[in-house]
């Protein structure tokens, strides 16, 4: 790892936190609309698919920063349920392109919703309103980290 002398070590901590908590958030909010079919990894899976149809295992695995065999593993669970359909590429008939099924697309709507609805009831609940208001000047920082 390459140590750069110049960083802040509130940026060091900082980074840290965020890694941690988003982490950890990222998690609590997934099981909140968790399926008893289905596992947390194979709900991101889904949920990824259909914000990206058409694409292919190997773009899920990299996406997901999981191995080609474990996606393919996944993607064929979730194919035994239903979830996902398999298809020929049209250009390239070596590739084979994914699509999420209406029930798969339903599930995923649903599953949004509640971990939304779990969100927002845990931000009501938990927080007070100057809080509330602390998360929404929070995000405005961080997003400064999502543009190039």
């Amino acid at each position: 790892m390459n140590e750069t002398p110049n960083l802040a070590p509130s940026a060091v901590q900082a980074a840290q936190e965020v890694r941690t908590t988003i982490s950890r958030l990222r998690r609590r909010i997934l099981s909140a609309a968790e399926a008893e079919d289905i596992t947390l990894s194979q709900a991101s899976v889904l949920t990824r698919l259909a914000d990206s149809p058409g694409a292919t295992a190997s773009e899920l695995a990299a996406a997901e920063g999981v191995r080609h065999q474990s996606m393919t593993s996944t993607i064929a669970s979730l194919a035994d349920l239903g979830l996902v359909t398999r298809a020929p590429d049209p250009n390239d008939g070596r590739r084979v392109r994914l699509t999420v099924t209406p029930e798969g697309r339903r599930r995923v709507d649903e599953g949004r919703q509640l971990r939304g609805e779990w969100l927002t009831a845990r931000l009501q609940d938990r927080c007070t309103e100057d809080e509330r208001q602390l998360v929404l000047e929070a995000m405005a920082v961080l997003q400064k980290l999502t543009v190039d």
